[in-house]
């Protein structure tokens, strides 16, 4: 079992690929305001969506 320090995307919160669930798991946060954030956050232009695909490959999974 994982700790909540450990940065993995869980198989039982994903919407597409689980990392706003990890990140939202990682800092105590609940997953639904770290989606509204990163929904928020394709407003601003910026290389949100890369980032996602980068942490997706990056952070393994539980």
């Amino acid at each position: 079992m994982a700790t909540a320090l450990e940065l993995r995307r869980p198989r039982d919160d994903r919407m597409i690929g689980g990392v706003c669930a990890a990140l939202g798991r990682r800092f105590g946060i609940d997953s639904r305001w770290v989606r509204v954030a990163f929904v928020a956050s394709l407003l601003l232009p910026g290389p949100q969506v890369l980032i996602y695909l980068v942490a997706w490959m990056a952070i393994p999974s539980e």
